[in-house]
């Protein structure tokens, strides 16, 4: 365990961070999944307006460092595509 006072606040505020990172990453994921299921069985209006909310969602988690943004970036298009697909069948 970490002796010296800043050591000891830097390992407070590791802890927080994790925690947050953690709740982050778990809502961006949950995000993903409603997103994937609406695609398979949702109208085209719903899976639209559920793909702007996600994106915005998953820009935001590549700005604050959660995950990197091009990982952001093919998540993006992958979903952009699988949409784009689901409403020229429709």
């Amino acid at each position: 365990m970490a002796s010296h006072a800043s050591a000891l606040k830097a390992h407070r505020q590791n802890i927080v961070r994790r925690e947050a990172n953690r709740q982050l990453r778990s809502r961006l994921r949950s995000a993903l999944r409603n997103i994937r299921a609406a695609i398979d069985g949702g109208t085209p209006a719903d899976v639209k307006d559920a793909l702007r909310s996600t994106i915005s969602l998953v820009d935001k988690m590549a700005g604050k460092g959660v995950i990197h943004r091009n990982a952001a970036s093919r998540y993006k298009s992958r979903l952009a595509k699988r949409v784009t697909k689901k409403t020229a069948a429709a």
